[in-house]
């Protein structure tokens, strides 16, 4: 169980070193682990609208897709909390790349 643990914890670390470095591929597996409850962590609609809405906007059209099937098991305000987070994300990595 350990094992499995640090495996999942080297993963979401890997990908989020990725998804820092603006790999969408990267941001979009984030959205389908917040989304399935997948490597260790718990689901998270609005982590996995904001990784999806991240990796849409660095062109993966797959996560368009995605973004939207999460959006539907939102309310509005979870969207905007998402969306706010996408942003305050971004700024962050723009911040930190500069």
């Amino acid at each position: 169980m350990v094992n499995s643990l640090k495996s999942a914890q080297f993963l979401i670390e890997s990908r989020m070193a990725d998804a820092s470095a603006g790999n969408g591929d990267a941001l979009f597996d984030l959205g389908i682990c917040y989304q399935t409850g997948t490597s260790g962590v718990a689901i998270d609609l609005i982590e996995a609208h904001k990784w999806f809405n991240l990796a849409a906007v660095s062109g993966l059209a797959a996560a368009q897709g995605a973004r939207t099937e999460v959006a539907e098991d939102m309310t509005a305000r979870e969207i905007a909390t998402a969306q706010a987070a996408a942003r305050a994300w971004l700024g962050t990595t723009r911040r930190m790349a500069a």
